[in-house]
C-alpha cells in the first residue's frame, strides 16, 4: 500500500510514517498542502493521511483536489478539533474518514488499511492464493499450515502480488507500491527482495518470473 502523510507537525508526521512503514506500507511525507498537491500529481497513492490545518494550501483544498480529479485515492483527515460540526464538514468536502487528535496509532492503522481496500477492487480481508494465506491486519503469512516470518518489505511485495490475482506485476509497480519516493529507481532491491521471499516461502516456488514483464503468483 502506498500512503502519503501530510502533516505540518514534523515530529508527528515522522512518527506516523515510521509506524506505517513498520506495517509494511510505503510512505512519503510532506509538511504543507502545496507539497501534497505536487506529490499527488505524480504518484499513485492508495491513501492520503491529511492534516486539515496546513500551511500554504489548506487541507480542505487538498481534499477537494483529490475529489475533483476523480482519483481512486482515499483521504483520512486529521484535526486537533473534535467538534462534530468539523467532522461533518470534512466529510462533506469529500474526505473518506475523519480522525481527531490525539488518536491511538492502532486505530489509525486500521482505518488506513480499511481505506486502502476501498481504493482498489474489493478483496477479502485475508488473501488466499497458491496455498498461501496472507492477513494484512495481523501481519501473518501461512503457507500450507506453516507460519512464515517476513520482513516488512517482503510482506509488502507478497501482498501486492497476491492482490494482483494472478496478473503480472512489473518491477516498477512493485517499487511504486512497496517502497517510497526516495528509493533509487535503478536499484536491484526488487529482485533481491523477490529472491529472499521465494526462499522463505519454500518449495514448490509460487512466484513466477515473466521475462521482460515482471512477476506473478
Amino acid at each position: 500500500m502506498r500512503v502519503l502523510v501530510v502533516e505540518d507537525e514534523q515530529l508527528l508526521a515522522e512518527a506516523v510514517a515510521t509506524g506505517l512503514r513498520r506495517e509494511a506500507m510505503a510512505v512519503d511525507v510532506v509538511y504543507d498542502g502545496e507539497a501534497a498537491l505536487q506529490r499527488i500529481a505524480v504518484n499513485d497513492y492508495d491513501v492520503v493521511v491529511l492534516d486539515r490545518d496546513l500551511p500554504l494550501v489548506h487541507g480542505d483544498d487538498v481534499c477537494r483536489s483529490v475529489v475533483d480529479q476523480g482519483l481512486a485515492t482515499r483521504v483520512i483527515m486529521l484535526t486537533a478539533s473534535g467538534d462534530i460540526s468539523d467532522r461533518v464538514e470534512g466529510l462533506e468536502i469529500g474526505a473518506d474518514d475523519y480522525l481527531p487528535k490525539p488518536f491511538a496509532f492502532s486505530e489509525l492503522v486500521a482505518r488506513v488499511r480499511a481505506l486502502g481496500r476501498r481504493a482498489t477492487v474489493p478483496l477479502p480481508p485475508v488473501l488466499e492464493r497458491a496455498g498461501i494465506s496472507l492477513d494484512p491486519g495481523r501481519r501473518e503469512v501461512i503457507r500450507d499450515g506453516r507460519s512464515i516470518q517476513l520482513a516488512p518489505k517482503e510482506f509488502a511485495v507478497l501482498e501486492v502480488l497476491m492482490r494482483a490475482g494472478g496478473a503480472v506485476v512489473s518491477a516498477e509497480q512493485l517499487l511504486e507500491k512497496a517502497w517510497d519516493e526516495h528509493t533509487d529507481p535503478f536499484t536491484n532491491v526488487v529482485r533481491v527482495t523477490v529472491m529472499t521471499l521465494r526462499r522463505k516461502l519454500g518449495d514448490p516456488a509460487v512466484i513466477v518470473t515473466v521475462p521482460g514483464s515482471g512477476y506473478r503468483i
